[in-house]
């Protein structure tokens, strides 16, 4: 099934997503936050259990092809027209972490990455949670809340003062009560106008 059936059938309902004046869509982005790590409430590990792998550094053919795997089903581009260099040199930024998911029991034919995730830290010491997916293949199966999990905690070790992430209803419907399951409180929302995936 294609994009925009996925996102007509499985999402917006039988009429597709709501149509902007110019054919675009109207898109909701919503802000969340973590205040502190008593607030995690944490996943299960997939049945075959889980490790976050760190690429230190994460070269950008590497990130591009983690970007374009796991992010080409909800529309992720933003950071497509980025030169490599500019890529370079925010990968390079201090305190950006940047980690794939293993799940060393899974059956034959798992993929090797089964899950992205991107750490980025902010002035006022919260780190945000830049990007956090998990293989198409694997939607479903216990990744999603196990990764938030581990992203939440990674931040919080690495001294994160506060965890905060935003999410569009561009992203996989799982994607929002994922993150409130395990503890997130949604801050504020928007809307903007986006191109049809």
């Amino acid at each position: 099934m294609d994009q925009v059936d996925h996102y007509s059938d499985s999402f917006f309902g039988p009429n597709g997503p709501p149509a902007a004046a110019d054919g675009r869509i109207r898109v909701t982005r919503t802000y969340l936050r973590m205040a502190a790590r008593e607030q995690l409430v944490p996943a299960a590990p997939p049945p075959w259990g889980a490790t976050l792998r760190p690429l230190a550094p994460c070269p950008v053919p590497r990130w591009r092809a983690l970007y374009a795997a796991i992010g080409a089903p909800w529309a992720w581009h933003d950071r497509d027209a980025w030169p490599d260099e500019r890529l370079a040199a925010h990968l390079a930024t201090p305190g950006v972490r940047v980690f794939t998911v293993a799940l060393p029991d899974a059956p034959a034919g798992t993929p090797e990455d089964a899950g992205f995730l991107e750490l980025d830290p902010s002035p006022d010491g919260s780190v945000e949670i830049a990007y956090l997916g998990v293989h198409p293949a694997l939607l479903g199966r216990g990744v999603g809340g196990w990764l938030v999990t581990a992203a939440v905690t990674a931040a919080f070790d690495g001294g994160a003062a506060q965890v905060w992430l935003h999410t569009c209803t561009l992203d996989a419907p799982a994607a929002l009560p994922n993150y409130l399951r395990r503890g997130f409180r949604e801050e504020r929302t928007e809307e903007y106008d986006a191109p049809r995936p």
